[in-house]
């Protein structure tokens, strides 16, 4: 009697022996290698095309202020400067109103308002960065002028921070354009963290005779400060980054200033503005440089915050593990 023919034993179909899964397997990593190729191609171009002004100035490119294309010297302290605090005044600005907003739509507000607000603060991330620009001009620049700067110069124009006069286009304006445009991005991510808080944290602070707010603060806060921290450093990327909007608000003088009620110039910007008028390959390669620059603090910002955030979700609650 001939023995009967036993079937493919099932753990080469689970283990992805057949043609099919290894098909599967080899597209799918070919897909998540490209965005890691892509970042080195990305870091490859910029240190080529930067290299001839990295070897002509070196280190001192960080810290000089001189940035003359008929001389052929470039230096980009301004433009870190400039692209530093305008992002840093964002965040000051930006963050209370976007965790406020955050806080509100998952905690207090009715359910038949939290949808519609929230849909109408996210869709803020949709406007154009160039329509952005156009309101800050024709909208925002004169409410500074009328009735912001002056009453903070009366009460603290002693500071350095308000010295000079207010023409307009300034850092304090690039700031506030960069805060308008974050405070989405921010709230968005806050109130998923928020909303992904279990019930349980909020009824046991009840419980323990905590009022409402308190429960929030000193509950719900804590579990998912870890999923906050990331949305504001969200944020803060968003704002490194930003070119249109503050290309058309901070003024763009090359120079540093304690002022924000001077003129400014970031990283983004500058190139915006010079890549089409760099006529010699010197200059050309400064610009590529200063991109560099912008390339590795973004990089740094966010493997800092990447390391923050392991660090401060160390020992908690899955949930605030989330980012």
């Amino acid at each position: 009697m001939e023995p009967l023919a036993t079937p493919e034993p099932r753990w080469r179909v689970l283990r992805g022996v057949n043609a099919g899964d290894r098909w599967y397997r080899a597209a799918l990593t070919g897909l998540a290698l490209t965005l890691p190729l892509l970042l080195v191609a990305l870091v490859g171009e910029l240190v080529v095309s930067a290299w001839p002004a990295i070897r002509r100035f070196g280190l001192p490119f960080l810290w000089s202020s001189v940035w003359d294309p008929v001389a052929g010297v470039f230096g980009a302290a301004p433009m870190i400067f400039g692209t530093i605090a305008s992002s840093l005044l964002a965040l000051l600005l930006a963050v209370p109103l976007a965790l406020g907003v955050a806080i509100y739509l998952s905690e207090f507000a009715p359910k038949w308002l939290r949808q519609p607000v929230a849909f109408l603060v996210e869709l803020l991330a949709a406007i154009p960065s160039v329509v952005y620009g156009v309101w800050g001009i024709f909208v925002l620049i004169p409410f500074l002028r009328s009735y912001v700067v002056p009453p903070l110069r009366a009460t603290l124009g002693w500071t350095p921070f308000l010295q000079g006069v207010f023409y307009g286009n300034s850092l304090l304006a690039g700031g506030v354009i960069l805060a308008i445009m974050i405070v989405p991005y921010i709230a968005a991510v806050s109130r998923e963290v928020l909303l992904a808080v279990p019930a349980a944290q909020r009824e046991a602070a009840l419980g323990m005779g905590a009022t409402r707010w308190e429960a929030v603060w000193t509950a719900v806060v804590p579990y998912g400060r870890a999923g906050l921290i990331g949305a504001i450093i969200l944020g803060l990327g968003r704002a490194l980054g930003e070119t249109m909007a503050v290309t058309m608000l901070i003024g763009n003088r090359h120079d540093i200033g304690m002022s924000v009620l001077q003129p400014a110039y970031t990283m983004a910007a500058a190139i915006a503005n010079e890549f089409s008028e760099a006529t010699t390959n010197l200059y050309l390669s400064a610009l590529f440089e200063v991109g560099l620059i912008l390339f590795v603090i973004t990089v740094a910002v966010n493997g800092l915050a990447r390391l923050l955030i392991w660090r401060v979700a160390r020992g908690t609650a899955v949930g605030s593990r989330a980012l």
